[in-house]
Parts: structure tokens; sequence; C-alpha cells
């Protein structure tokens, strides 16, 4: 069998990956992409889940990443309302920290950097008076209020993927990369099933290392001119705790160590708080919240809440490591979270693009770079395409998720609300094919626990690379956070017993 050729091997299935991989394939490209374990398995399905442009980083003069990600708000809210959502921030003035007029400085600058058109401005807020101010201790008596907004990370992972595999993208997960070598002038790329072992090989033209944390271990196993740079593996973690507070905003807050954390609602249920900046050595495969990151975020959030956030109060967590460009900073914190892309090729071709650092937020735009900075070298690639363009799953406008909800249940009677809603959070209008066909509850199928039903679960292995229960708990959806050990188990089995089907 001759061994296929492609324009492009995007090696990784991060969201920068999966984003190049779409907007390639969609330029007309032929597009390979490989990820070692499950789409989003590493850093991008354990961010903080938050599309913004970063308002600290402002304090470290990074006006050009704050001023892309603001603009990237608005983009990605169009391209992806139900998997992305306004929230508005509640930063409390804390005396003897950043001065008031300084904070309010920063939140001027944020409001007018990015063309700011869908989403409200900054304003002040009584804490005395206002809701917001109920869960907090009463020395916070003043404050601001700003918008950003709420991504569901993994999810939009998995949108990008879906997206690219419609264009033509060849998307292999749980396939590793395990040798890439120039051969008269193209990329011989041998891989390995992580499942089972078989082994395989692609040929390229050009090949793009999103690994990720994993982009010098990548570069050990592939052709390229060592120029002495690497990534920065730097941990950030988070707590879920129960729900300290009833209302739908979210709060930042800051330390006395310069740093910030988020308090975020999360799952209607649960609080969100994070994240830590710790470097990190190690296998980034295997990262988890250490004691220590526990009760920093635990002593952070005990500073402004009434009700003390103790380890006793923690009922999950979750790591990833960021892989940023070592830029020589010598505090975590101050490291740059801008991308940084570094070409390699051979006499002007066969080139190997490496992806250092980058921010959730501003993965299209990373994807746009990346094909920029490759066109010398596949000449044949259409003109930018993704600005605009909606995600599997959210034709809708942002404004219209209601609307959209109730269109659900009309279509589909049985559904209750609740789970209606989770649908159309989750799918956007895919929702509509995962319930076309059901007319009563036992249409749905197996109940493995909470609202997750057969016919979901069967939609993710069909359409979104969904092979254990983990993948559909945790990156497909957090249902995890609500089936019991047995409803887990019981979903493992029955998606081992479906996945050959």
């Amino acid at each position: 069998m001759k061994t296929p050729l492609y324009d492009l091997a995007v090696i990784g299935g991060g969201i920068n990956g999966c984003g190049i991989a779409r907007d390639a394939a969609g330029r007309g490209l032929s597009v390979f992409l490989s990820e070692q374990n499950d789409l989003a398995g590493g850093t991008s399905s354990a961010s903080t889940k938050l599309i913004h442009g970063g308002l600290r980083y402002l304090e470290y003069y990074q006006f050009r990443l704050v001023r892309e990600a603001l603009r990237e708000r608005e983009v990605l809210l169009r391209a992806a309302p139900h998997i992305i959502w306004p929230l508005r921030f509640i930063l409390p003035h804390h005396q003897g920290l950043r001065p008031y007029w300084l904070v309010r400085l920063g939140l001027f600058l944020y409001d007018h950097l990015g063309g700011r058109r869908l989403l409200p401005g900054t304003s002040t807020v009584d804490l005395t008076r206002d809701e917001a101010g109920a869960p907090l201790k009463k020395l916070f008596t003043k404050g601001f209020e700003y918008s950003d907004c709420w991504v569901m990370d993994s999810r939009l992972v998995i949108l990008n993927a879906m997206d690219a595999s419609a264009a033509g993208a060849h998307i292999l997960p749980r396939t590793k990369c395990i040798q890439a070598v120039r051969v008269n002038g193209i990329w011989q790329l041998k891989l390995e099933n992580t499942e089972n072992g078989t082994h395989s090989e692609i040929n390229a033209l050009a090949v793009i290392n999103a690994t990720g944390p994993w982009l010098d271990d990548f570069l050990t196993h592939a052709d390229h001119e060592d120029h002495g740079e690497h990534i920065r593996m730097v941990k950030g973690s988070h707590i879920i705790v129960k729900k300290l507070f009833s209302h739908k905003r979210s709060y930042i807050f800051q330390n006395a160590d310069g740093r910030i954390i988020f308090a975020i609602p999360y799952e209607n249920e649960f609080t969100l708080i994070g994240t830590t900046d710790v470097d990190f050595q190690g296998d980034p495969g295997k990262v988890e919240i250490s004691d220590e990151e526990i009760q920093y975020l635990c002593d952070a959030a005990s500073e402004y809440f009434i009700t003390p956030v103790t380890r006793e109060s923690v009922i999950s967590s979750y790591s990833g490591v960021r892989p940023l460009f070592d830029d020589g900073k010598n505090e975590a914190k101050a490291a740059t979270r801008d991308y940084v892309l570094k070409i390699d090729d051979d006499n002007g071709s066969a080139p190997l693009l490496s992806i250092y650092g980058g921010k959730i937020t501003t993965y299209r735009k990373l994807a746009e770079a990346v094909l920029q900075k490759l066109r010398p070298y596949i000449p044949s690639m259409g003109e930018e395409w993704t600005e605009g363009a909606p995600l599997p799953g959210g034709d809708f406008h942002p404004f219209e998720f209601e609307a959209q909800v109730e269109k659900l249940r009309s279509a589909c009677s049985c559904l209750e609300e609740k789970h209606a809603t989770r649908l159309m959070r989750a799918y956007g209008s895919k929702a509509f094919e995962i319930v076309k066909g059901v007319r009563t509850a036992s249409d749905l199928g197996r109940c493995f626990g909470a609202d997750l039903y057969e016919v979901e679960v069967s939609y993710l292995m069909t359409h979104e690379w969904a092979m254990t229960a983990e993948d559909v708990l945790r990156r497909r959806s957090n249902m995890g956070l609500f089936l019991d050990r047995e409803e887990c188990c019981g979903l493992e089995d029955w998606m081992k017993s479906h996945r050959n089907q």
C-alpha cells in the first residue's frame, strides 16, 4: 500500500493543533492530525475555562496580547454561543494592594483596547448594597464589575476537530508520532496506536509540533536543528467546592503575592477556584495538584469570603501544564503567555514549525499566524476564513440561547428543562441530531446517572471520538461531578461493549 502524502501533519490534539487543522483543511489543504491520548487530553481541558483578555497581563505591558485576546472574545462568542457565554466579574478593592486609581485605569484600557461591541463595559459596584457583596467579608465595601466570557474548554477543542474532519482532515486520537525524519524534502512520520501498539506511516510536506508540554520531547524524535530554545512548564491547578454564592457573577481576587485567583459559578452546584502558577518538572501526563497548592487556593479565597474555604471543602481538583516559551523570567507568574512560533526547514523545504505557549482565547489567531508562516512552503493554501464562521452547533445569535432551548423542548417534549439546557449548552444546534426520533423518555435509552442517557453517549462515540467513560465524563461533559463510582463503572462497561459495534 502506498504511504499517504499530506500537505500538513499536525502533531498534538489540543486547542492549537485542532484549531490549525480546522483552518488548514478549510483552506483546501490535505491535513493529518495525531494525538497520543484523547483530544484535549492535556492542557486544553485544564484551563480556568475563560475566554478573556488577561487583565493582569497589562501589568507586564503585554498590550498586543491583551488587544488580540479582547478582540477574539467576541469573535469566539459569535462562533460558539452554546459553549461560550458572557460572564460579569466582581473585582473587590483590597486596601493595601493595587491602588484604586490603578485598577480603574487598567479596566479602562481593558474596555477600549479590543473594540468591545457585544459585552457591557466596566462599572463600579457598592458591595454594601449589591448581592455580590453578601458572601464577602464586610471590609470589602466597593469594587468594580467588568465583562469576560466562559468557555467549555475541552468542547472547544472537539468542535474544532469536528469542523476540521468535516472539511476533510484525518483526525486520529490515541496515536503517537514516534519518529519524524526528512527524506528527499518530505517528512516521513512513524505512528503508533497507543491502544493496541500497531504501527503505521504517513508522509507530509510540513509538520507542526503542537504537542504543548511534550514539545521538547517530540523534538528528540524529529529531525531538526537545535537552537537551544525550550519550553518552560508551569503548572496551574484548580479546586472545585460546593457553591459559595447563589448569584451568577464571578469574582476575581487580588492576592498579596501579586497574583490573582478566580471564583466562578460551575455547573450550577459548584464554585471553581483557581489558578496557581508553579514551575513544573516531570511527566506532564502525570500532573496533579499538590497539598501546597490546595492550601494556597483555600487561603486566597478565605481572604475574601465570609465562609472559610478549607481543605475539607474541596470535592474535586484538576491540574494542567502550560507550555510557555522560556523567556528567562524569574517568576512563573511573569513568564509570557503570548505564543512564539519557531520554524526549522531543510534548505527551503520540509518545514517543522514548533508552537511555544499560547492562550486558549487566541488559538484562532495563532492558527492564522502558523499558516501564514507556512505559506511560502505550501503556496496552494487558500485565504483566511475562520473569522465569522460558526463552529459546529453555533449557528445562532449569542443572545438567542434561551429560544434555542425552547425549540429543542418543542422538538423533544419529553426533555426536562434542565436536561434540554445542558444539551443545548454542550451541543448547540447539534442537540437536535442527538434527540432525533426521541418521542418518549424510554427512547433516550439507558440512563447512566443524572441526565446522561444512551442517545447522548452513542452520539459522542460516533461523532466525537469518545472511547472511554473518562472521555465522556471529563472532556465531552462535566457529568463526572454528578455520577457516583458505580454509575461511572456502568458507563465504562457499556462503552466497552459497544465500542466496536
